[in-house]
């Protein structure tokens, strides 16, 4: 068994010469990150497409200039985000001053996912190195290319002992977690959350898990029928689906049902073509095993859209299935994948009990021009994040911190978010000597009352 001992015991010593500390030597850590991948952006972009046959358009949109992105926002604010802040005191602790100061915690380890290879190991690093931390990242075994370029690009520009990019399968990860670290941050399914989480416990090792799950997308009688299509189609089939915060399938109203289906089936022609199976930039699933799940729910319902596959390139046609009862094996698990089933609903009370017998979704998306029905989801169905009117946009916004709750994660980030993820907020009261409080010593003479007078 390979064990990492070395490389995370030269990680812990450069973490001990105080120089990622340093407010400069963060900036230039990010400056530099930010330069490489605009100056390895064609190569990446290919790499990219080697993998999942990602066009240009969603490799820029969705994984380097997200992450470019991230990089011009967490420079622009990170001296205010480091800084020391003054709090309030209360008037029982007269004469001091109280602070809270963001410190690293150390050796930091991020195992990515291979569904934005990119993006979903570069982003937290972001926050590792914003933070103070160094950084050991595992990216997917399941994306070669862009995993080994990663790499490369990493090896460039940082010495080891800060950041480390490691290549390898399962059994490498299993041989990280063995090791003792002092912060994990995944991103994946949920049976392997588990076992992440399980490893940290035997350290109390902090975790971030970036997990997934069923996410619902709820279109109500009233909603824009054609901007709802739309945003929808793109949500759903960006990627091929295997988004952890797509919609992951539909409660459609019975009223506009029919009349959306074809708003959908017209959207989704019009943004893949009317054979996305030849269309060169659709994005491909990323394994055989994957493939093969995903086209046994083919057999589910009845197929209203779609529903062709290529084996031999590992593509599935957006997909459509109706007749969907949340018995189908579909609605077991999360789907990962360019099939959307639809269920209908009469009431809107259904569909949130229908969520409920269900684990907590990472994502919810309600369509409806109803402000009082959006406060109605709003406030009680409990999920991650989401979006009135739209779907997966509030994931790209630097002000609205991105994770789950339940089974769905633990923890947030992306913006200040990412910074606060890998930093520990450490509690500082500083006291005055010029004098005394002499109430709070149990030798004080009617100590008791006095305190009483403070303390009610």
């Amino acid at each position: 068994m390979k064990t990492y001992s070395s490389l995370i015991t030269k990680q812990k010593s450069f973490f001990k010469t105080d120089k990622t500390k340093n407010i400069v030597f963060r900036l230039e850590a990010l400056q530099k990150l930010r330069n490489a991948i605009k100056n390895n952006e064609k190569t990446l972009m290919e790499a990219l497409r080697t993998d999942l046959n990602k066009s240009e358009f969603d490799a820029y949109t969705s994984e380097i200039g997200f992450v470019l992105e991230e990089l011009r926002f967490t420079i622009k604010h990170l001296r205010s985000w480091a800084t020391p802040k003054k709090v309030k005191t209360p008037v029982t602790h007269i004469g001091s001053n109280s602070y809270i100061y963001p410190e690293p915690y150390g050796v930091t380890l991020i195992i990515a996912p291979w569904n934005y290879p990119f993006q979903l190991a570069v982003a937290p690093l972001i926050g590792a190195i914003a933070a103070g931390n160094t950084a050991i990242i595992k990216p997917s075994e399941l994306t070669p290319k862009t995993s080994e370029i990663l790499g490369t690009l990493i090896r460039e520009i940082f010495p080891e002992e800060y950041i480390a990019v490691v290549q390898g399968g399962v059994e490498t990860s299993q041989n990280l977690l063995n090791e003792q670290l002092d912060y994990i941050f995944f991103t994946g399914s949920v049976p392997v959350g588990k076992i992440i989480m399980e490893a940290a416990a035997k350290h109390l090792t902090p975790v971030t898990l970036e997990l997934g799950g069923k996410s619902p997308c709820i279109v109500h009688e009233d909603a824009n029928l054609k901007l709802a299509a739309k945003r929808i189609a793109w949500g759903k089939y960006t990627n091929a689906g295997q988004t952890c915060i797509a919609p992951d399938y539909l409660y459609v109203h019975k009223r506009i049902k029919q009349e959306f289906l074809q708003q959908f089936t017209e959207t989704t022609i019009e943004l893949y073509g009317q054979e996305p199976l030849k269309n060169p930039d659709f994005t491909r699933i990323v394994s055989e095993t994957h493939f093969n799940r995903l086209s046994s729910f083919l057999n589910d319902g009845k197929v209203l859209m779609g529903g062709k596959t290529d084996k031999e390139r590992l593509t599935i046609e957006p997909t459509v299935l109706t007749d969907i009862t949340w018995e189908d094996a579909i609605m077991q698990d999360e789907i990962f994948g360019p099939i959307l089933p639809v269920l209908e609903y009469d009431n809107l009370t259904e569909v949130i009990e229908g969520i409920h017998r269900h684990p907590k979704p990472l994502a919810l998306y309600i369509f409806t021009e109803n402000n009082c029905i959006q406060e109605d989801v709003l406030t009680k169905v409990s999920f991650g994040g989401g979006c009135v009117n739209d779907t997966v946009y509030h994931f790209v916004s630097p002000y609205l911190p991105f994770g789950g709750v339940g089974t769905s994660g633990i923890g947030a980030y992306h913006g200040k978010g990412n910074f606060d993820t890998f930093s520990h907020q450490k509690s500082v009261l500083k006291q005055t000597t010029k004098f005394d409080i002499p109430f709070r010593y149990p030798n004080v003479k009617n100590g008791l009352e006095k305190i009483k007078m403070f303390i009610k």
